[in-house]
């Protein structure tokens, strides 16, 4: 039977940012306001959730008209939960991180260590120059982040930290009270080289835009020898926009009426930005290099797992993501209280099913052997 350590995580992303998980003008019953995050945080722990996931953006832009800070909107949602760890977006730029390590291990001792963090290293050019922080280039952002989460490290776990990098300097620092033990979980997302070397290296979570099995298991698979490398493990977390129904036909319907009520210059803005970050990686395979119009409606390429159906079908696709090396999965809906709570309901009970029913098959060498 499955057990807690390996069974498949869920997070969801806190919509702390306005206009939803996608770009359409579609219904979203879905608000940005505290008050229905704090239900919506309450509904997603009871429902078995077990990471909650808040967006970092400073400014307007594809139908994210208003946006809470991160990190202290995390704090937040931690003091009217009792279990949900939440993980607060933070972006090297305008974050110092002895700023951030200070906040963190804060929040660390009010919420009895249930806050993480998710290492952002920028996407949003047009951000950076309207608050007035340097641009980067795409290499240059993810050397900058990887120096950021050596310099959390450091600050969390030694008594008198120094650090001489290209980005930051520490002298002797010493940071009092540290963050409840074990130190918060570093996630980070990317697909490009540099992302994935960077998980490989630090990181204690990667996150990836979503993507076919084989997809995710060609991107596992680099990730986690260039980690062994290192005599590390890296846990992976994929992207995925559910949308279960009755049936098939419904779930579809939505999704083609997502897609056909998209705001296209939204779309195409959009697209225009993450070209910073995806198709201006070197080798050209970062987030969004070879995303498709239907792939951008949703932001984080959340179609592609093809979490599109009935309870069954989505929970039989979840469980294949895990086969191909997913530890987390992290969901986006279109009316998340309601279908948050639907998903812990009529979802989750399924895939554990199927996670314990494969946990007891013999591989599939034991079966070669009964069968002969």
């Amino acid at each position: 039977m499955s057990t807690a350590d390996d069974a498949l995580k869920f997070a969801y992303w806190v919509p702390n940012v306005s206009g939803g998980l996608v770009i359409s003008n579609i219904e979203q019953r879905t608000s940005w306001t505290p008050e229905y995050n704090r239900k919506l945080a309450q509904i997603a722990e009871k429902a078995g959730f077990d990471y909650a996931l808040s967006q970092i953006r400073f400014t307007a832009g594809y139908g994210a008209d208003n946006q809470h800070e991160s990190v202290t909107f995390s704090q937040d949602l931690l003091a009217h939960t009792e279990k949900l760890k939440v993980i607060a977006a933070i972006l090297p730029g305008p974050w110092n991180p002895a700023l951030a390590a200070k906040q963190i291990a804060t929040i660390s001792h009010l919420s009895n260590g249930r806050i993480a963090v998710n290492i952002v290293s920028g996407w949003f050019r047009g951000e950076f120059a309207a608050i007035g922080e340097h641009w980067l280039d795409h290499d240059e952002r993810y050397r900058r982040s990887e120096e950021f989460i050596r310099a959390l490290r450091g600050i969390w776990g030694e008594e008198s930290y120094t650090f001489r990098g290209d980005f930051y300097r520490f002298n002797d620092y010493s940071l009092k009270p540290k963050p409840i033990d074990p130190q918060p979980e570093i996630f980070q997302g990317g697909s490009s080289r540099a992302a994935r070397d960077m998980a490989a290296r630090v990181s204690d979570w990667y996150f990836t835009n979503g993507n076919t099995p084989e997809g995710l298991r060609a991107q596992v698979a680099d990730i986690q020898a260039k980690a062994a490398l290192n005599n590390r493990r890296v846990k992976i977390g994929i992207n995925a926009f559910a949308i279960v129904r009755e049936t098939e036909e419904e779930a579809k319907a939505v999704l083609q009426e997502i897609l056909d009520k998209a705001n296209p210059e939204a779309v195409a803005g959009f697209a225009g930005q993450v070209k910073n970050a995806g198709a201006a990686s070197p080798e050209g395979e970062g987030n969004w290099a070879k995303s498709t119009f239907e792939d951008l409606v949703q932001y984080n390429d959340g179609f592609r797992p093809n979490l599109i159906g009935t309870p069954q079908q989505v929970a039989e696709r979840i469980v294949a993501l895990k086969e191909a090396g997913a530890d987390l999965v992290l969901l986006g809906f279109l009316h998340f209280q309601e279908e948050v709570a639907a998903f812990g309901e009529h979802v989750l009970p399924l895939i554990r099913e199927i996670e314990a029913a494969r946990a007891k098959a013999p591989p599939p060498a034991q079966k070669a052997v009964a069968a002969e």
